[in-house]
């Protein structure tokens, strides 16, 4: 019988890193689909939790071009989620925040997916999930990760 150390050797970090995204991704995909959304509007309603973001931004932090994401939030905005709101720093620009509806659907997305990964994450030991935690923020930190919006904290 192989050892969870041994599989973890013999697959290799990168690979094993790989493979968590994919993981995750998957579990993001799941809860999208079960609030009837797509893992992109998913994305972007948890992208506002903590205030109103301009195109460009938003455009940043979803990594999609100027189209992609205006078609993005007229998708979101015809479904009462999200609203377009003036920038008061420039008139000619909007800010993208979320209606009340928008809101409830991205806090419950966002517990769903904290709940269903920490159900992946039992039968881990606590020093190996703070090993982990720190390996992780570690990484998001060089990365410059860390200075995104923190919209899947545990602190919620």
């Amino acid at each position: 019988m192989t050892t969870t150390a041994e599989a973890g050797a013999r697959l290799g970090t990168a690979a094993a890193l790989v493979r968590l995204s994919h993981l995750v991704q998957h579990v993001f995909a799941d809860v999208s689909r079960d609030h009837g959304l797509t893992p992109q509007q998913t994305h972007l309603l948890c992208l506002l939790v903590d205030g109103p973001l301009g195109m460009t931004e938003l455009r940043r932090l979803l990594n999609l071009e100027r189209s992609g994401v205006s078609g993005l939030v007229d998708r979101v905005e015809r479904r009462d989620l999200i609203a377009r709101r003036p920038d008061p720093a420039d008139r000619r620009a909007c800010r993208i925040a979320l209606t009340d509806q928008g809101a409830r659907l991205a806090e419950e997305a966002h517990q769903d997916v904290i709940t269903r990964l920490e159900t992946l994450l039992e039968e881990v030991r606590p020093a190996d999930r703070t090993l982990l935690t720190a390996v992780v923020t570690q990484l998001l930190a060089r990365d410059g990760a860390e200075t995104g919006r923190p919209w899947l904290s545990q602190e919620r």
